[in-house]
């Protein structure tokens, strides 16, 4: 091996970081042949010292769990009594409005088990005392079909001044009325849950994005992992928003039209109670004429 291969390979081993001192190499001899160094020399020629391996970083245990910075326990921990309080208010909405769904559903469902009650009993009765005690006593129809026995029984004194037809039917539609008044109650929660909860997150996710500015303006550093994170969390709020506000108007959407449909049988059964009332007044005050004619 020439001089020259071997001071290049030492050159390169030099820019590599390893050292590689001179009398380790062979050296020509005075005729130009190489030369092998002596054993001696060979043994004085230090070790080549290599950098430091750094150790490969540990596996994360199987099963260990992993935090995350930036979920809902992180923007609860960091938060401060505002962003607390906006969280707060939304849950409570959330939990407000679903108990009304629910609620109303249940309301819903047994009104139209009683108008089905109310077809196989009602009108298959002898009389009109007897068809209102078969109703349930704690349901609309029977509150109305009683409401329309007071009205005609009750049809006296200055009342007298009023046309049966017009005293029965008003107090039927009260009656009617009344009801209806139980089927709306909820839907207006709903309504402005719906209407409100996007801007009461959005307001969550602006004050957390000032407070996120504010402390990397303080910092100095605007890298992208000291903006993810705070902006991330701030951002959460406007989620939870929609997901507050879209179940309560599709609830609101829903238990509307179902109300229609309840409230149309309702109406049914007063007409045809209102009917039944008159037609039977109708006819023993027929039958009273004739009796005082006879006399």
């Amino acid at each position: 091996m020439n001089n020259s291969l071997i001071r290049a390979l030492r050159s390169l081993l030099l820019a590599a970081g390893l050292a590689l001192p001179a009398p380790a190499f062979a050296q020509d001899g005075p005729n130009g042949a190489e030369t092998v160094p002596s054993a001696e020399a060979q043994a004085a020629v230090p070790e080549t010292s290599l950098p430091p391996v750094p150790p490969a970083a540990a596996p994360a245990a199987e099963g260990e769990a992993v935090l995350n910075p930036y979920g809902l326990e992180a923007l609860w921990a960091q938060g401060d009594a505002v962003a607390k309080g906006t969280l707060i208010i939304l849950v409570v909405m959330s939990a407000a409005s679903w108990y009304v769904i629910v609620t109303k559903l249940y309301e819903q469902h047994k009104l139209r088990r009683l108008a089905r009650e109310a077809k196989r009993k009602f009108w298959t009765a002898g009389g009109l005392q007897q068809a209102t005690a078969a109703l349930n006593p704690r349901g609309a129809f029977h509150f109305i079909a009683q409401s329309g026995l007071e009205a005609k029984e009750h049809h006296t004194g200055l009342f007298e001044h009023i046309d049966l037809n017009t005293w029965v039917g008003q107090s039927i539609q009260r009656a009617i009325e009344n009801v209806h008044s139980r089927l709306q109650d909820g839907l207006a929660l709903l309504a402005t849950v719906g209407s409100t909860a996007p801007f009461i997150g959005l307001f969550g996710t602006v004050w957390g994005i000032y407070h996120a500015l504010t402390a990397i303006g303080i910092a100095g550093q605007a890298s992208i992992d000291k903006v993810a994170g705070p902006v991330g969390e701030a951002l959460i709020m406007t989620a939870i928003g929609l997901a507050v506000a879209v179940p309560a108007v599709l609830g609101y959407n829903w238990l509307v039209r179902r109300n229609k449909a309840s409230l149309d049988e309702v109406r049914a059964f007063g007409a045809d109670l209102h009917a039944v009332l008159l037609g039977g007044g109708n006819a023993r005050t027929a039958a009273a004429a004739q009796g005082g004619e006879g006399r």
